[in-house]
């Protein structure tokens, strides 16, 4: 099973764990649900399944090891005089900080090892071969267990959350097992909090007609979303990102476009699935996405793509660094001296710039990735900077923001801006993406679109017409969630053969027009693969 719209996931796998779910009594369920989840990681990374539980076991420990200082401190506070509980809580919070530390270093220096290691020795024998100097650092082959990287923000997320106090430890191991390793989150998110998640997991709670009914609907959207838009592009993305010296600037602007539409609908519609999956149990996951192609900036955009990444990132890197003491006093001192506006800029810039460089490091080891997460951090501070300009001039010439015309321009303006970045994060390494994109710049013709070399690229007129309905049905279905009404529930209130005909159109939709078949290459996850 490596992909969550495979045969074996939606028809054998998943209706099976549902059947014995429901038909066990209630306190055997969470086990069963354990269970499936150890067997569906074991199917994908086999061995490397040690990896996950000692994760899981550690963080159990630490969890307990900081709950335990904890309690130490308050029974320690409770006999202290008032004069001295300053020093008494300094005292426990450098030894809660301590155990956080070891935490990080466990879990973060393990996805470091596995994913960063050839990164980064083949950085440093270049720039030894650079200095002339003749060592080199070996280059480890190592194995990495999909999902590692969200199932380590997991992880760190709870020992987070505990060392706050916003979390309680919990004594039970397998409540925080089935929350690490939950079957339709492991391999691509979305990255859940311990408080909203792990309870739910663990109640058992039977299956009701409306889960089952929604959750079905759901998945059959996400299926709906990869296999006929998503994978049916894959084909000529992969020759254009592939032999971009061979075409021209109209072609990688068609590259740049479709990749960002492969991604959104590959990375949202396994959300789909994902999301639609537990809701046939009876668990409610973080939402995702929220229609990102609605947004007007940069920043908004990044509240509405990959939701429980940018706010694991926000909750525990930027708050934290933003409001550090030396930041906090440098913010102090620019107010004073170049405003209430640029002030704060200064260091929000610099907290801003460590999220950034994690977010594109999060995704892959390259340089394109660490380009990628500066391209976004450069545009959004750029954003910031020149707000008040911005505003001043939009108020002499009598615009609104929110006015239809200005709205648009300021939707498809965000729109082409995330197309460069996305360019930049699909191309074959940082030089490739600036070919690229120098292309598309200086070389942009219409000739590709009219001497057939459109349709050389491994997509037929065919192809692209339903490609292009396809993306049209997911545009009005967002428009329509967009305005505030849920789609699903506005659904449920119609006479039952419209629902039934709505669900047998999207099956058969996916079976006639989705990419699939004999001569046909299985498309893996692309968030598996971060």
């Amino acid at each position: 099973m490596t992909s969550y719209v495979s045969i074996l996931y939606l028809l054998i796998f998943l209706p099976a764990v549902l059947l014995v779910y429901n038909v066990l009594p209630k306190k055997y369920r969470p086990i069963i649900l354990l269970l499936a989840s150890y067997a569906f990681f074991w199917s994908i990374s086999r061995k490397l399944l040690v990896f996950l539980l000692v994760s899981t076991v550690s963080i159990h420990h630490i969890g307990l090891w900081l709950t335990a200082v904890q309690s130490e401190r308050n029974d320690v506070l409770a006999k202290t005089e008032r004069s001295g509980k300053k020093a008494v809580k300094a005292l426990y919070i450098r030894r809660q900080r301590w155990i956080v530390f070891f935490a990080a270093c466990v879990h973060v220096g393990t996805l470091l090892v596995l994913k960063y290691s050839g990164f980064f020795g083949r950085n440093i024998n270049t720039l030894l071969q650079t200095a002339g100097v003749g060592l080199s650092v070996p280059i480890l082959k190592l194995m990495m267990p999909i999902g590692i990287s969200f199932y380590t923000m997991q992880a760190m997320s709870y020992v987070f959350d505990v060392y706050r106090e916003t979390t309680k430890a919990d004594k039970n191991l397998g409540r925080l097992a089935l929350y690490m390793a939950f079957f339709p989150t492991i391999m691509e998110g979305p990255i859940c909090r311990y408080a909203d998640d792990a309870e739910q997991l663990w109640e058992g709670r039977r299956s009701t007609l409306e889960n089952l009914t929604f959750g079905t609907e759901r998945i059959l959207y996400g299926v709906f979303k990869k296999i006929i838009i998503a994978d049916r592009l894959n084909i000529m993305i992969k020759t254009l990102y592939t032999g971009y010296a061979d075409y021209d600037g109209g072609m990688m602007a068609v590259a740049a476009i479709a990749y960002t539409c492969q991604l959104y609908m590959e990375f949202s519609g396994t959300m789909d699935v994902v999301i639609g999956s537990a809701e046939l149990f009876g668990v409610v996951l973080p939402e995702n996405f929220r229609h990102p192609f609605f947004s007007k900036s940069i920043s908004e955009f990044w509240t509405r793509w990959h939701i429980t990444l940018g706010t694991w990132f926000r909750d525990y890197i930027f708050y934290p660094l933003s409001m550090s003491k030396p930041l906090k006093k440098l913010t102090s001192k620019a107010r004073k001296k170049i405003g209430n506006h640029f002030g704060p800029l200064i260091a929000g810039t610099m907290a801003l710039f460590v999220v950034w460089l994690f977010n594109g490091l999060w995704h892959g080891a390259g340089w394109h990735y660490i380009f990628f997460g500066m391209y976004h951090l450069v545009l959004i501070v750029a954003a910031n900077f020149v707000e008040p300009f911005t505003r001043e001039f939009l108020e002499k010439i009598h615009i609104r923001r929110e006015e239809g015309p200005y709205r648009i321009f300021r939707m498809i303006r965000t729109a082409l801006l995330v197309c460069i970045g996305e360019l930049f994060f699909r191309a074959e390494g940082l030089r490739a993406g600036f070919c690229m994109f120098n292309k598309m710049v200086t070389q942009f013709t219409l000739c590709s679109f009219t001497d057939g070399t459109i349709f050389s690229l491994g997509m037929d007129k065919l192809d692209f017409i339903v490609v292009a309905l396809a993306v049209l049905f997911v545009f009005a279905v967002s428009v329509v969630s967009e305005k505030g009404t849920n789609v699903r529930r506005l659904l449920s209130t119609k006479r039952r053969i419209i629902r039934w005909a709505v669900c047998y159109g999207l099956i058969l939709c996916c079976i006639i027009f989705g990419a699939y078949g004999m001569n046909y290459t299985p498309v893996d996850p692309i968030y598996a693969g971060f």
